[in-house]
This record gives structure tokens, sequence and C-alpha cells, in this order.
């Protein structure tokens, strides 16, 4: 089995919305196979709270575009890691620390990646060098 159209069609949305925010790192991955509760994760970095928090309000609204509301949304008071179950994808923001720390892809690296649109690669690469420059200065 593998990831529904809805749930790939969710995950892309996802995956652009953290883009436009300038998240890092963003993937997905099809867990469908190992996991029974969702078909996808998507996972991103930000480099701050703020920015974890705009982020998961991007996709919130991204997917409410298409009808779809979470279920659930965890870790907004912290602000370090959010989550938002959708149930037939999951979405993490996490801060570079905690995503470096907890290391999401490990577990997962066993499960196909979702090849998500240009636009969402090159944002990776932007976002990489904006946070280069910032650190140079």
């Amino acid at each position: 089995m593998t990831a529904t159209p809805y749930a790939l069609e969710l995950a892309t949305a996802a995956a652009v919305a953290c883009a436009e925010k300038l998240a890092t790192d963003v993937v997905a991955y099809d867990v469908s196979e190992v996991v029974t509760i969702t078909d996808v994760f998507v996972l991103a970095s930000a480099s701050n709270d703020r920015q974890v928090k705009a982020i998961m309000d991007e996709v919130e609204e991204a997917l409410r575009g298409l009808g779809a509301k979470p279920v659930r949304r965890e870790g907004e008071r912290e602000g370090r890691w959010i989550l938002l179950d959708y149930i037939d994808i999951v979405v993490h923001v996490q801060h570079a620390e905690e995503r470096a720390y907890y290391s999401l892809e490990k577990l997962w690296k066993d499960c196909p990646r979702i090849e998500l649109p240009e636009a969402v690669r090159l944002g990776n690469e932007q976002a990489k060098a904006a946070e280069a420059a910032e650190g140079a200065l």
C-alpha cells in the first residue's frame, strides 16, 4: 500500500506552505507501509520559535483551503516543535536543534521519500543560503 492521492496532495501543499515561510530541510516520507495511523510525515526546520509558529499557521491556512482541518495540534505553547495531525498526514515543524537531536529522518529512512515540487527544493536552498549569510554577520 502507498500513500493515497489525497495524502500526497495534502503533503505537497503543506511542504509548499513550509517553504513559503522559509522553512529549511523540508522533506516528506510515505510511511503508509509501516504506520497504520497516517500515510505521510512532513518534516521541516525553523530557526526560532516565531518562525516555527508562522510556518504552522501557513500550513493550516493552506490545508484549510483544501478542506482539511487538523484533528490535533501539539507543542504550540513551547513553539520549538509543533505537530499538526490531519489523519492522512502529520506535519512536524521543529527548531533546528530539536530536528538534529531527535533525528526523525533516521526513524523513517527505510520509507520512500516523496518527491516535492521544485519550489520546495529551491526554497530549501534559499533558506539555507539566508541562514549562512545571517550567521556570517
